[in-house]
């Protein structure tokens, strides 16, 4: 049995320092908010003579939309995201000829290029619209923890103090959401990577897949606990942990495994969305053994308590007056 509690402090103080680092570089960068967070357009260009997406990408870097992204969506249809555009019709208008604007002069551009271009499904996210996707992205993600956390302490009912459980859940998978904002806070500085809501999609999958490998773990102690009340905690969730530990390694592994091939088959456009999944993963196995479960046993053992304690001289135990 590999005594996992006695080295919470170590797996605890390496997450700390993540967490500390991404903070920084949350604090000093920020994200780099994407088109759907910002505001702008997208149009799809069928286009009659072959065009390959890097060459359309870099067409579109030389007339200054450094920030397009394109995505194929078919032989030689490309569906193409750029800031918004001038004399461009609000999101969800009324069908009906668009008026010129920059619009014309991109497809002019690459018409020159190219070839002659077909264009369709123009749309604009306002500034408005995106504050309200911006708005409703956040409520559910505090919803989705809210969720969780009451979801988790109802399921462990039966144990003392099940609050318990679901706060250290929470704690957790905010542990692997934080550092995946860092890690794109870093990406949004040296390379311009943006977040948008396929990054929102993948940080909640990254959620999901965090909880439910927290669940199987708290769920093996409260099998233990439950065999054997008198057991100590640290060694309860010590031979919880491992024996979940192998299911733990090689489901994440062959998810590692699948996401890391599509990231070297996949196309660019969702290349931000597997790093997610990528990082998530790796962290959220991480965090189910080393910070969930070493939470809970800081909580139980009230650790902290006792390092003030200490840190006042106090003992643990008043000491008995001599007779």
């Amino acid at each position: 049995m590999i005594d996992f509690a006695g080295k919470r402090w170590w797996t605890l103080s390496i997450s700390l320092a993540f967490f500390l680092l991404s903070a920084g570089a949350l604090a000093l960068f920020g994200l780099r908010p994407g088109i759907e967070f910002t505001s702008g357009s997208s149009f799809t260009f069928e286009f009659q003579e072959p065009v390959r997406q890097d060459e359309l990408r870099s067409a579109l870097h030389d007339l200054g939309y450094g920030e397009a992204r394109v995505q194929g969506a078919g032989t030689n249809i490309y569906l193409i995201r750029t800031r918004e555009l001038e004399n461009s019709p609000a999101l969800g208008a009324t069908e009906g000829p668009v008026p010129p604007g920059e619009l014309d002069a991109i497809q002019a551009s690459l018409g020159e290029q190219f070839g002659p271009i077909t264009r369709s499904d123009f749309a604009t996210v306002s500034g408005t619209v995106s504050t309200e996707i911006a708005r409703y992205a956040t409520i559910a993600v505090i919803v989705a923890a809210l969720a969780i956390l009451l979801y988790i302490s109802f399921a462990f009912r039966r144990v003392p103090k099940p609050f318990r459980y679901g706060t250290c859940a929470v704690i957790a998978l905010a542990h692997d959401s934080f550092l995946i904002l860092g890690l794109f806070a870093i990406l949004g500085e040296v390379r311009g990577t943006e977040v948008d809501t396929a990054f929102l999609t993948a940080l909640l999958t990254v959620i999901g897949f965090s909880v439910h490998d927290t669940i199987v773990v708290f769920d093996r102690i409260r099998e233990t606990v439950s065999h054997d009340p008198f057991i100590p905690f640290e060694e309860a969730v010590n031979a919880s942990l491992t024996e979940t530990l192998a299911r733990s390694l090689n489901t994440s592994f062959t998810v590692v495994i699948t996401i890391l091939a599509l990231l070297l088959m996949g196309g660019v456009t969702i290349r931000n969305f597997l790093l997610v999944l990528l990082i998530g993963i790796i962290a959220g196995t991480y965090s189910s053994i080393g910070v969930a479960a070493q939470i809970l046993v800081v909580w139980e053992n009230n650790d902290i308590g006792r390092f003030f304690r200490r840190r006042r001289g106090l003992s643990e135990e008043p000491e008995l007056e001599p007779a």
